[in-house]
């Protein structure tokens, strides 16, 4: 199963609190979609509380994709490398595709 965690707004480290309770929510899904389409702002914190998502899908053996980054965000990951641990994808329908692959 997939899960698909819908970001509204900004994402600090003061977010922490509801995307933890999104991310619980999601269960035992095996892969977890981050949709980042509402995205409005992501600083250093919000980078970090994504590290924070990485590091606990990978301990539960989940996958963890991306999708509705603008480039600016995409070069964000980039440069960090996350997006060598988060795959990324055009849409919704592309990341359900990786996912179940």
């Amino acid at each position: 199963s997939t899960a698909i965690l819908r970001i509204h707004g900004e994402i600090t480290g003061g977010s922490e609190p509801p995307v933890m309770a999104a991310y619980a929510e999601a269960g035992d899904a095996r892969s977890i979609v981050l949709d980042f389409s509402q995205l409005e702002y992501m600083n250093s914190g919000g980078i970090g509380l994504l590290v924070t998502v990485l590091v606990r899908t990978q301990r539960a053996g989940q996958k963890l994709l991306a999708v509705g980054l603008t480039e600016h965000y995409r070069q964000i990951l980039a440069l960090t490398r996350l997006d060598e641990a988060i795959t990324i994808c055009e849409d919704e329908t592309a990341a359900l595709a990786a996912a179940s692959a």
